[in-house]
């Protein structure tokens, strides 16, 4: 496991996740289920709070739930590089117009025609508490041979590539 909130952390998490710019964000809702919505990461590195950050509507749910629950999951996956990453983290919407105008891109507006000052647009900040990361460097030919030992031996496969922590807080 990674030190708690290092520079190399953060890069190592940073490394993961930069190239997959949809997750699946978590929330709890008010009755209790777990709804995931796709969401797209704003960042465009990830800062000395290890935050990620998001754009989204009030009025379509994720932002009432945060504000009752702001325990939430971000799910990230590349299964064509075999790289998956799990973020837990605290949620909150951020009242901070300079660091809309700073995340704001042409992608977003195709969401939010009406520009970052447009009141139903929320920025919401999750700060990441930890992540596991599972990254399979092997190819498919190797991660198949490796499952064929295992159905003949019946010992699990290895080797199957990283698995890791990473804690924040």
């Amino acid at each position: 496991m990674q030190e708690v909130n290092s520079p190399e952390s953060r890069e190592l998490l940073w490394k993961l996740i930069k190239d997959m710019r949809f997750a699946m964000f978590t929330t709890r809702h008010s009755n209790g289920h777990l709804h995931a919505r796709p969401m797209t990461t704003q960042n465009k590195a990830l800062d000395e709070n290890a935050s990620l950050w998001f754009f989204m509507s009030r009025s379509n749910g994720p932002v009432d739930d945060i504000e009752a629950d702001p325990t939430v999951a971000v799910i990230y996956a590349d299964p064509g590089a075999d790289s998956y990453v799990s973020v837990s983290g605290t949620a909150r919407v951020r009242e901070d117009a300079a660091k809309k105008h700073e995340l704001w891109n042409k992608m977003t507006e195709a969401w939010f025609p009406n520009g970052p000052d447009d009141p139903d647009v929320a920025l919401v900040e999750v700060e990441i508490i930890h992540a596991n990361y599972w990254d399979v460097k092997e190819s498919k030919l190797v991660q198949l041979l490796h499952m064929a030992k295992a159905v003949v031996t019946g010992d699990p496969p290895t080797n199957m590539g990283e698995h890791g922590e990473i804690r924040m807080r």
